[in-house]
């Protein structure tokens, strides 16, 4: 059985379904109002593993992931600019899918956009109030946080600890009741998108956005509420808090990732270390990314620098080469390996488990088509591509950067180490020393490198 860090336990837990067979599971999505950075390519990997993982083990996944089109943030924007709202939203959700596709991200089966919601989202706070669990101000309508048991679960603070020194980003109202009441409504000031609803022009609260879309979508009790460690609080809490104000099952568990670290510091506008997503993609195999993201237990932060994804990439030289080494072998997976695989992964998602074996894998089909047992290198061979396809890392049988006759060269070298033909591997390797390449042999297979490159 699946078993996760669950954030509101503090601790590892089984994943407990709510349908026998079936997994629901909601991943906050992403604000459209820029391109995305490495911190939305880390969350978006992540749980694309994870569901790969979860449909592989024979489970039926319903996976949503929302796109806040309407927020703070795309009116700022759409305001520094002089620029339609809407266009904004719409422009930056295509470069999201753009992204999400370059990294092999699966697309989610649902896909709900704020403004799609809006009524739903009226008679949510409708009923909130009508309920005394939330009130109207001059500026909009909150949540009474002090009418909502157990708030701060997930944060692991009482409402006196938030009250002294916690989410100052909730802590603003000169009307509030308590200073962590949050915005479920906000009054448009001029200029700005508007709505109708029974409280004035406005538009919803963020956190009124997910929590109708998910429960929409999913019903209460789904199995599985996830985000990056920075939307534990406020933004998973308040989701909650609306859920449990209405006598709502929410989330059954929760799932938080890590941050990213550019340089040893933890990626942040305020540090003006923001690094476009699509940018590292042009300047580095878009591949490089998942591996590296693959090679870090989620819950732990990730170090994106020269040398992490250089390292990277010659990691993906050396699986490119099995694949073509290995390409017109096929045989069955091993079945014990597959078994060791399953119990990595369902142990809170161990993918830096995973893909250690999955490189044992690899080293085995060449170690054994160095010795000429080609039976036991196919075992090993469809067993790593098995592996792979689960983690969502594709092969390269073609390589576009090294031409056909020095990969034919490269090849035929191997092909004389097998036979133990030294002096035709030497001879050969000469040659594409002459044409300008180097062959590394490493224990995964040879790894081609232009001089310089």
């Amino acid at each position: 059985m699946m078993r996760i860090y669950d954030t509101a336990r503090q601790s590892v837990v089984p994943l407990e379904l709510r349908d026998e067979g079936k997994v629901s599971i909601y991943v906050c999505g992403p604000t459209v109002y820029g391109p995305p950075h490495l911190g939305h390519g880390r969350h978006a990997l992540v749980y694309d593993v994870l569901r790969r993982f979860l449909a592989w083990s024979g489970l039926e996944v319903t996976f949503a992931s929302n796109i806040t089109d309407i927020d703070d943030k795309i009116i700022d924007r759409a305001q520094r600019e002089n620029r339609d709202w809407a266009d904004i939203a719409v422009k930056c959700e295509g470069v999201w899918w753009q992204a999400m596709d370059r990294l092999n991200v699966s697309r989610p089966d649902l896909t709900p956009h704020a403004t799609e919601y809006l009524g739903q989202m009226i008679d949510l706070i409708a009923d909130l109030v009508d309920r005394g669990r939330a009130y109207q101000t001059s500026d909009g309508v909150y949540l009474s946080v002090e009418q909502v048991e157990g708030y701060g679960l997930l944060a692991h603070q009482s409402l006196d600890e938030l009250r002294a020194g916690g989410g100052e980003r909730e802590l603003v109202g000169a009307e509030k009741k308590h200073p962590a009441d949050f915005a479920l409504w906000k009054l448009a000031k001029p200029g700005e998108p508007s709505w109708p609803s029974p409280w004035g022009e406005g538009r919803p609260g963020w956190h009124t956005e997910c929590v109708v879309m998910s429960l929409d979508l999913l019903g209460e009790d789904f199995d599985l509420h996830t985000g990056g460690l920075d939307l534990t609080f406020p933004h998973h809490e308040n989701e909650r808090a609306q859920a449990v104000a209405l006598d709502k099952r929410f989330a059954r568990r929760w799932m938080h990732h890590g941050f990213v670290e550019l340089e040893g510091e933890k990626m942040s506008k305020s540090l003006g270390n923001v690094t476009n997503l699509l940018d590292l993609m042009d300047r580095y195999d878009a591949r490089a990314y998942r591996l590296l993201v693959l090679q870090s237990h989620y819950r732990s932060p990730i170090e994106v620098t020269e040398t992490t994804m250089t390292n990277a990439e010659a990691a993906l030289g050396r699986l490119d080469a099995f694949a073509r080494r290995t390409a017109g072998l096929s045989g069955r997976a091993d079945g014990s390996v597959l078994d060791r695989f399953r119990a990595v992964m369902e142990d809170d998602l161990d993918t830096a488990g995973a893909t250690d074996l999955l490189f044992r894998q690899v080293r085995e089909a060449n170690s054994a088509l160095d010795r000429g047992d080609d039976d036991s290198a196919a075992v090993a061979a469809t067993t790593a591509r098995e592996l792979a396809a689960v983690l969502g890392l594709e092969f390269r049988v073609e390589s576009s950067d090294v031409p056909g006759e020095i990969q034919d060269l490269a090849d035929r070298r191997q092909e004389a180490r097998a036979a133990k033909d030294f002096a035709t591997a030497d001879t050969l390797r000469d040659r594409l020393a002459q044409a300008g390449w180097t062959v590394e042999d490493s224990a995964d297979g040879p790894i081609l490198r232009r001089h310089g490159g």
